[in-house]
């Protein structure tokens, strides 16, 4: 019975998200179906993140059990029910009348997320310094921005052995110490503050941190008289600009407090993409979001998308891939010993090409098998045979010679063109 649950909760959880529709293909796309192994939709071979699955509860799981065991305890908080540790998000909602003729309405725009400061002023200038493509407003190109960039620099097969394929005992085990050193050594949260309070910071003043932040009226006095301040000798460690001193600025702990980045400069040294929620991993002077950060570390299986903590893994086309793994894209066929074709940076096994991704011959109109020489011209093909390559108007060879193209045409002189043409 025990092993029946098991099996069915698996399947459950295998199933979340199950017929979303997606994002990217729209109606080519028969709706979100995980694929065994893969952390792609069978389907469309699209990533979760490019379908519509509300993921906000499993979101606040993962960053939860991220944050677990480390400093930032106080950005999380165990349910009573299992004890799982939840992501305590910083939703902020503001209220702005809007004069409309006679009547006063009231607009409410919410972010799923604001950086955790007391003082709203503070949180809503930092918004207000991001692109405003990428402001988390609920229901906004922002939010879907923020959910895309959670699963991509924080996937849950980095952190939890449960998330990934068939881990032995001792990849879990190399995994979880993995796991524990990065949270020691790199793993972080940015804060947010006038550059004067970091200033403090770095000379060694009492100044309130992560866990003592400073009273709202603290923060809006010294926001206030450095309002009217310009310029000053604060300058962004990514753009080297000047920062204002009543603007707000970035800063994190592993990096020292002598370093600042304007709100829309704290991103990936990798991707360049901002660094969700402000979670940074700091490695040799350069902020990493979590998914390039391990790639730093550990190869990645291009297959699972998950690292590899095996010693036997193989290299191919510029990636790595755990045996198991390196498969053909299209039917899952292994493909070791195997007659393989790139087809979009993925291998795609000869059968599975031709059927699929092969060019038709002008020719002979079949598939031109990945193997033999072709002629190509523009999106047009032929096989290199003295059957195929052909004048169109009169079927002399064209092997080694001129020809003149037209269309899906080809021809060894004006004349035979213009009997064609005319």
């Amino acid at each position: 019975m025990d092993l029946e649950s098991k099996i069915k909760k698996m399947g459950l959880g295998h199933e979340e998200g199950s017929g979303a529709p997606c994002l990217k293909c729209k109606d080519k796309c028969e709706g979100f179906e995980l694929h065994f192994w893969r952390k792609i939709c069978r389907n469309c071979k699209c990533g979760q993140e490019e379908h519509d699955v509300p993921t906000s509860n499993e979101d606040d799981r993962k960053v939860g059990k991220l944050f677990e065991d480390t400093k930032y305890t106080t950005l999380i908080a165990k349910l009573k029910s299992d004890g799982i540790p939840m992501y305590k998000r910083n939703v902020m909602i503001l209220t702005n009348p809007v004069a409309a003729k006679k009547n006063v309405s009231i607009n409410t725009v919410t972010y799923e997320w604001a950086p955790p400061v007391q003082n709203q002023t503070l949180a809503r200038h930092y918004m207000q310094m991001l692109p405003k493509e990428k402001q988390p407003v609920a229901g906004s190109e922002g939010a879907q921005y923020r959910k895309k960039q959670l699963a991509k620099q924080l996937p849950a097969h980095d952190q939890d052995p449960s998330k990934c394929h068939e881990l032995s005992p001792n990849e879990v085990k190399q995994m979880e110490q993995f796991v524990k050193k990065y949270k020691n050594e790199a793993l972080g949260v940015g804060d947010v503050k006038l550059p004067s309070e970091v200033e403090g910071k770095a000379a060694g003043k009492d100044v309130p941190t992560n866990g003592e932040r400073g009273t709202p009226a603290t923060v809006g006095a010294m926001e206030d008289k450095l309002a009217g301040q310009k310029a000053s000798q604060y300058c962004c460690f990514r753009c080297k600009l000047s920062m204002k001193e009543g603007d707000p600025a970035v800063y994190a702990e592993r990096a020292g407090y002598d370093k600042l980045w304007h709100p829309a400069c704290f991103v990936c040294c990798t991707c360049g993409e901002l660094l969700v929620d402000m979670i940074y991993f700091w490695k040799n002077g350069k902020l990493y979001c979590g998914r390039h950060y391990c790639d730093s570390e550990k190869p990645r299986c291009a297959g699972c998308d998950e690292l590899i903590f095996s010693n036997e893994y193989t290299q191919a086309e510029g990636q790595s891939w755990h045996l198991k793994h390196f498969c053909c894209f299209d039917c899952d066929c292994v493909l070791a010993g195997e007659i393989y074709v790139m087809v979009n940076e993925k291998p795609v096994c000869k059968p599975c090409y031709v059927k699929n991704h092969a060019v038709v011959c002008q020719g002979c109109h079949n598939a031109i098998d990945p193997e033999v020489q072709r002629v190509s011209y523009n999106n047009f093909n032929w096989h290199a045979t003295t059957e195929c390559f052909l004048c169109s108007c009169c079927s002399k060879c064209l092997i080694g010679q001129k020809f003149m193209p037209v269309e899906g045409m080809v021809f060894c002189s004006v004349e035979c063109k213009k009997k064609m043409m005319s």
